[in-house]
């Protein structure tokens, strides 16, 4: 296996037409050889407001506060993914980038309610086994890029896949203004 993608952002190219991915950004969470996790990051739920579920949570919630779809797998399970104000390391700390974790939900509210600037709540996450991943990559079904803080707490998610890759540098670029059905081009 090559270096872990873990705290990378996977941005589906425009060959990644399965409708659980298509145009999505993925935060890779956790990769090894024993395969990879990831919560898509752009796939708000309208109408599953954060304090119908997790309301413990609701005041952190940003923006829009909802709970997204964090991907195909386990859809009835929660991960809520948090920015601490201060970066503090616990033996229960998940760090995925700089100051954001994934929270031990175990972990009393109390406990770790007062670090944290922000959250955002996800049903299901994205999930790959050993070499699934890696088999994709090979056939270019993902631009692996470095996350912005900003990425992952986005206010505008519907516009995060653009937005991430219209700053990308060189070509790469020039996908951020591909049509979504390159039929009408």
């Amino acid at each position: 296996m090559a270096d872990s993608l873990a705290g990378k952002l996977l941005v589906a190219s425009l060959s990644l037409t399965d409708a659980n991915f298509f145009r999505t950004v993925v935060l890779m969470c956790m990769h090894d050889e024993d395969g990879a996790l990831g919560l898509v990051l752009n796939r708000p739920l309208e109408n599953e407001p954060v304090e119908d579920h997790l309301p413990q949570f609701a005041p952190l919630a940003a923006n829009p506060r909802v709970v997204f779809q964090g991907g195909p797998v386990q859809t009835g399970s929660a991960l809520v993914l948090g920015r601490h104000h201060d970066w503090v390391i616990t033996p229960t700390t998940n760090a995925v980038v700089r100051r954001t974790a994934l929270l031990d939900l175990a972990q009393p509210f109390e406990e770790v309610g007062p670090t944290l600037a922000e959250v955002r709540v996800f049903a299901g996450y994205a999930g790959w086994t050993a070499g699934q991943l890696e088999s994709e990559l090979e056939q270019e079904a993902w631009f692996v890029v470095d996350p912005l803080e900003r990425d992952l707490f986005t206010s505008e998610p519907d516009e995060l896949w653009r937005s991430v890759l219209r700053r990308q540098p060189g070509k790469l670029a020039i996908f951020a203004f591909a049509p979504a059905d390159p039929s009408v081009n």
